[in-house]
């Protein structure tokens, strides 16, 4: 296959969208874990002593920029192969087997994405333009400069006036994630080749498991911030 077959083509696409998926799947673990260190109960030194790493290192950097460089290239690949679907399907079934034939989220992938992209616009915009464009506020440790993250987290999300629909939203997009990933995390590594019928069973429960573990502990970190619990 060409690269040009790798952008075009059907199969081309469904791989593109395959490895950029498992890409963002293993950015999602680090994520995660590293914001997860605001349960550490030290009025979030270890949070930011980790996001500090992770903008302060050349290799984290440059990762950020692949990680972009994915989720467009995830983005425009699957809406390009939605809008390709949907051409081929302009006949309709004369039968609508609804979940008898597939999950309503592995049939609405485009819309969870959507709702997924805008989320991530919002985020970008609380958190990563300020990190690394506009500025945040700083504070010193043991002759360490760091930005002071965990209270940008702390003032948006206990926000007087718009605190409450943040977290809201906030929590909406962690429930478009976690359908999203259902179906994503196992289609992903089908597309690359593991269809082995020894391993389907393994990765369907991996992939519940996983959307359910990591969307949960994305929704609870608002949460916990609008009801004071760090």
């Amino acid at each position: 296959m060409t690269w040009k077959q790798m952008f075009t083509s059907s199969v081309g696409k469904k791989l593109v969208m395959g490895f950029t998926g498992i890409f963002l799947i293993l950015f999602l673990i680090v994520h995660v874990g590293l914001n997860a260190c605001i349960w550490a109960m030290d009025n979030g030194l270890m949070f930011n002593k980790a996001a500090h790493f992770m903008g302060a290192n050349i290799v984290p950097r440059i990762l950020e920029i692949g990680l972009f460089a994915g989720i467009i290239l995830h983005i425009v690949q699957g809406y390009s192969l939605e809008l390709q679907n949907r051409k081929a399907r302009s006949v309709k079934y004369a039968v609508d087997y609804g979940n008898s034939g597939s999950k309503w989220y592995s049939r609405s992938m485009a819309l969870l994405g959507t709702l997924l992209l805008l989320f991530l616009i919002m985020h970008i915009a609380h958190f990563w333009v300020p990190s690394r464009i506009t500025g945040l506020n700083e504070f010193e440790y043991n002759g360490v400069i760091y930005h002071d993250l965990f209270n940008e987290m702390k003032v948006v999300f206990t926000d007087q006036q718009w605190g409450l629909p943040i977290v809201i939203l906030y929590v909406a997009g962690c429930i478009s994630l976690a359908y999203h990933l259902a179906h994503g995390f196992q289609s992903a590594f089908k597309t690359i080749g593991v269809t082995n019928k020894r391993y389907h069973l393994m990765l369907s429960s991996l992939g519940y498991g996983f959307s359910i573990v990591v969307s949960l502990a994305f929704a609870m970190m608002p949460i916990s911030f609008y009801l004071h619990w760090v």
